[in-house]
């Protein structure tokens, strides 16, 4: 089921971010500003966001495997449109990208699946082997742009629906919940009162707040501050996402081995250090290495606040809770590169909006450290 769910989402997370490393390209043909394609871009990343808290509750309720599924039917036919000709105007754009959002909502299923298969102390790697599934945005940086080139821009949402049912098909043969079967229904109330909702949810925004602004708006990010070509720039954005990807599984692992506030409140300081040497706009050797700081300290960050997220949760809340987290994570991840475009058109530059996101950092991480215990 790990297997099965990881593609899926990764597949999922692929299709969710698309409209990324494409937006270059559309912004001339459909005819949108600086803030209208921050709009576009981060879209489907507020409503795959707040969307995991219903489809959180779904899956506590009727288990993780028909939430998923219904999650990726709904996938498919966003992309048929996009493909069908929205994504020639910014009306198309706005309509796809609001319905693309709900492929970001597998996650929370995802998470409860998991979970149910995993409740003990490997609960930490496998959370941080379904997270792997964020690569599927370094892999719609690799090849949208070039698939567009070269055969069109229906073909990326084209081929990533033929991707996503075939996931679909295999976790309909192959995939269970757990023995247990499906969750109680998740108390939004029991939720809302745990303290750990909060402060979780407060860690993760910062954490998906830099994520977004160096992955879904990197590109945009690098053409305005220092003229990257959108093809080179999609690469940067993929290497920032595998980086970060690939230290998911280290953040569930030392999570797994010592309290998570530790890995969690360290990861965060350093974020906030990065974020506050790249608000002076740096030279570019220097941008690689504080973003390959940037992108390991994220991956380790989301596994250890998710750990703690679930420990604090329970096994009948934990796909609520998990919704709770990463719906409110999704609005500092709709606001992030909308603060970055304002602050470009406003100044010129996006040093004041990373400077922003460097103060929320460190504040996380004096937080996670005083209260994560």
């Amino acid at each position: 089921m790990l297997l099965l769910v990881s593609a899926g989402y990764f597949v999922s997370v692929w299709a969710w971010g698309l409209l990324s490393p494409l937006a270059p390209l559309t912004r001339d043909t459909a005819g949108l500003g600086g803030i209208g394609q921050a709009l576009v871009v981060a879209l489907p990343v507020l409503v795959g966001c707040l969307g995991r808290v219903p489809v959180g509750a779904l899956a506590d309720r009727y288990g993780g495997r028909a939430t998923f599924l219904a999650v990726l039917a709904v996938s498919v036919v966003a992309l048929g449109i996009l493909a069908a000709g929205g994504h020639r105007s910014a009306a198309g754009l706005l309509i796809g990208g609001a319905l693309l959002g709900v492929a970001g909502t597998t996650f929370a299923a995802g998470v409860q699946v998991v979970s149910g298969w995993f409740p003990g102390a490997g609960r930490g790697v496998a959370l941080g082997v379904l997270g792997m599934g964020v690569c599927g945005s370094a892999a719609g940086g690799l090849t949208a742009v070039r698939w567009a080139g070269a055969y069109g821009m229906a073909a990326p949402f084209l081929i990533s629906a033929a991707l996503l049912t075939l996931c679909a098909v295999a976790l309909a043969v192959f995939g269970r919940d757990a023995p247990a079967g499906p969750r109680e229904p998740g108390r939004l109330r029991a939720a809302l009162r745990l303290p750990i909702t909060w402060r979780a949810g407060g860690w993760y925004s910062v954490q998906f707040g830099l994520f977004v602004a160096f992955s879904v708006y990197l590109p945009v990010y690098l053409d305005d501050s220092y003229g990257m070509p959108a093809a080179d720039a999609g690469l940067w954005m993929a290497g920032f996402v595998i980086v970060a990807v690939l230290a998911r599984p280290l953040g569930g692992w030392l999570a797994d081995r010592m309290p998570p506030a530790r890995p969690l409140s360290v990861s965060l300081a350093v974020l906030a250090v990065a974020a506050g040497i790249q608000s002076f706009r740096p030279p570019l050797p220097v941008v690689a290495v504080v973003l390959l700081a940037m992108a390991v300290s994220l991956g380790v960050a989301s596994s250890a606040t998710l750990v703690r997220a679930a420990e604090g949760a329970g096994p009948s809340l934990v796909g609520l809770v998990t919704g709770l987290v990463t719906a409110t994570a999704g609005l500092a991840g709709f606001a992030a590169p909308v603060l970055m475009a304002f602050s470009f058109s406003a100044t010129g530059a996006h040093g004041p909006a990373v400077a922003l996101l460097a103060v929320a950092a460190g504040t996380a991480a004096w937080s996670a450290a005083r209260k994560g215990r």
